[in-house]
């Protein structure tokens, strides 16, 4: 073992060392190798640099962006919303659709982003159904790190073991190289989970719960809002075409005008009643009519208009990506207390109708708008969410008490899911085709969602995980490093002299154990980075294909499910199911054993050594 070797050593040591201690942050361990590498005379300064131009870094980058639109546009949600509706009562569905649709969803983009968007979605159900969101969590990780053998592009260590395959002068990994193993694997987990669940605990989160925001539903039985949002299409003999919608002759017949339903060209559009805006046939009015029922369908009869049913309650009538309700104060020193609703002028001023006042406990009737404001009064008031943020930041008229649960879940790009799915679509068709090189593919990617305005460049970097960026460019030269100073020989060498005359799958077993048990203390990219060279090394030593050595570094860095802290993916679920780090360890061993054997055993059937 030369000189260059063990200073080497010692700093892949202290690596692990400030990983393991969480001290400084990942990304900034990755600076200091970048830093450092190069005084040691094994590497130059550029040698050291070059993981900013390595193909890998920018197509994790661009996948970051292409996952971010997913999520922004609502197509990952509507993944989540349709578990809610096909899981009806039945907890074991639930736990399988639970398990299966993140698995999916994460063999396209980021795992920790996928579980970042079923937690609530989790939770919600769990609230819904009376079950511990400890029963559903652990179930959903797993499922989330299990994505990450399912496609190339699922997780880093799958690029960067295929990276290293390029680079030794070997075929990448296919794009569904990882499919055939991930399946079976995902399959098993399921009925593992379900086994298992007599191991999760049942914990509920009770102690120190902060009070959920209130629903639109909630708003609307509290100010009695039911029967009073309609939905009117107007028709093409109707008097109401042409006329504009601030006009005083609706407000005069007690109609308020919230929203214009509008068909574009590629979908329905959500127009603000403004000054200038014409009503035109075929538009479908949001209104709030403060008068009996009776009085209604005189005014539709005047108006020629056609009253549209409302399917799931007032508030579902709201199209609430772009309209929502908030809960306002009338704060003593307001220069509104003592004039009518409607002398206040609040549409004028803010852009915003009230739909409700409450006195105290007692809620204001059909004339409102005739109401006289005091101190201590709390109005709701609907319209657009861009309305309603600025209110939020003016607080000397009214002060804002509460936006709606609904507010959690506005996607900044609604509307645009199918342009999002489309291109993932044709993303992963080009690179299943060979059309393009996968780096080259994502890139396009990411400007058709930016042409789509699926993504804007402010998010797109803010989407980009610089810190993992960062921590893998400063990692990727310690494989250089080792190369070339004789480490991975010596790994390779050690490795072969332990396992003697063993068949391939002892090698493989061992392969495995190193990267699961590696992986408990440094990130799965960065042990990715150190074991795939080792394993390529021993398939050479022994004259095997590297294809299965690879194969087994890649999913054994996905098998992170003993700890919480051995992935992100684990971390996001501790709160919310409230486990502690035994719970972890008692569920994780024994799966972690079961995908050693899957590895060990269909490995060398799918790709022979």
């Amino acid at each position: 073992m030369n000189n260059d070797l063990l200073i080497v050593l010692a700093l892949l040591g202290a690596a692990i060392a400030m990983f393991v201690a969480n001290r400084p942050r990942m990304d900034v361990v990755g600076v200091l190798m970048i830093v450092a590498l190069p005084l040691t005379g094994v590497l130059t300064i550029n040698e050291a640099l070059a993981g900013f131009s390595d193909s890998v870094v920018v197509l994790l980058a661009a996948l970051f962006i292409i996952g971010d639109s997913l999520v922004r546009t609502g197509a990952a949600q509507r993944v989540g919303d349709l578990i809610s509706a096909r899981a009806g009562g039945s907890p074991t569905r639930l736990m399988i659709m639970m398990m299966v649709a993140p698995a999916i969803l994460g063999a396209f983009m980021s795992s920790t982003a996928v579980v970042a968007i079923f937690i609530p979605i989790g939770l919600r159900i769990c609230r819904s159904l009376d079950l511990a969101p400890s029963q559903l969590m652990m179930p959903l990780s797993v499922a989330a790190l299990i994505s990450g053998m399912m496609t190339l592009v699922a997780t880093a260590p799958n690029l960067v073991v295929s990276a290293e395959l390029v680079r030794q002068g070997h075929e990448p990994f296919a794009f569904f190289a990882f499919t055939p193993f991930g399946v079976p694997i995902l399959a098993l987990a399921v009925a593992y989970m379900l086994f298992a669940r007599r191991m999760l605990p049942d914990r509920r989160v009770t102690a120190g719960r902060r009070r959920p925001a209130p629903s639109l539903a909630e708003w609307v039985a509290k100010y009695s809002l039911e029967g009073r949002i309609c939905r009117v299409r107007v028709t093409a003999g109707s008097d109401l075409v042409g006329r504009l919608p601030e006009g005083e002759g609706l407000r005069r017949e007690g109609v308020s005008l919230l929203a214009i339903e509008r068909r574009g060209r590629l979908a329905t559009e959500i127009v603000k009643p403004a000054p200038g805006i014409e009503i035109l046939a075929g538009d479908v009015l949001l209104i709030d009519v403060r008068a009996s029922t009776a009085r209604i369908e005189e005014l539709l009869v005047l108006h020629a208009a056609e009253m549209l049913p409302i399917e799931g309650g007032v508030f579902s009538a709201i199209p609430s990506q772009e309209i929502g309700m908030v809960e306002a104060l009338v704060p003593p020193d307001s220069p509104l207390i003592g004039s009518t609703v409607l002398e206040a002028r609040i549409r004028s001023e803010h852009g915003l109708t009230v739909v409700g006042l409450r006195h105290g406990n007692r809620v204001a009737g059909p004339e409102l708008l005739e109401e006289k404001l005091k101190a201590g009064d709390t109005l709701l008031l609907t319209g657009f969410w861009s309305d309603i943020r600025r209110l939020g930041a003016d607080g000397h008229e009214l002060v804002v008490l509460n936006l709606p649960a609904e507010h959690a879940e506005i996607l900044p790009a609604a509307g645009r899911a199918p342009f999002a799915a489309s291109i993932l679509g044709l993303f992963v068709v080009t690179i299943v085709a060979g059309w393009l090189p996968t780096v080259h593919a994502a890139l396009i990617a990411c400007l058709l969602l930016g042409l789509t305005r699926c993504i804007d460049l402010n998010s797109a970097y803010a989407a980009i995980s610089w810190k993992s960026l960062l921590l893998i460019v400063g990692m990727l030269p310690f494989a250089i490093a080792l190369q070339r100073t004789g480490g991975v020989d010596l790994a390779a060498e050690f490795v072969v002299s332990v396992a003697g005359e063993a068949a391939p799958r002892v090698l493989l077993a061992i392969i495995f154990v190193v990267t699961a048990l590696l992986g408990l203390f440094i990130s799965n990219t960065a042990t990715a980075v150190l074991m795939a060279p080792v394993s390529l090394a021993i398939a050479q030593d022994i004259g095997a294909s590297p294809y299965p050595f690879a194969m087994v570094v890649a999913l054994a860095a996905s098998t992170a499910f003993i700890t919480p802290i051995a992935s992100p993916v684990n971390t996001l679920v501790v709160g919310p199911g409230n486990y502690s780090f035994v719970d972890f360890v008692k569920v994780g061993v024994p799966f972690t054993v079961v995908v050693l054997a899957i590895a060990v055993l269909l490995v060398p059937i799918i790709l022979p050594p």
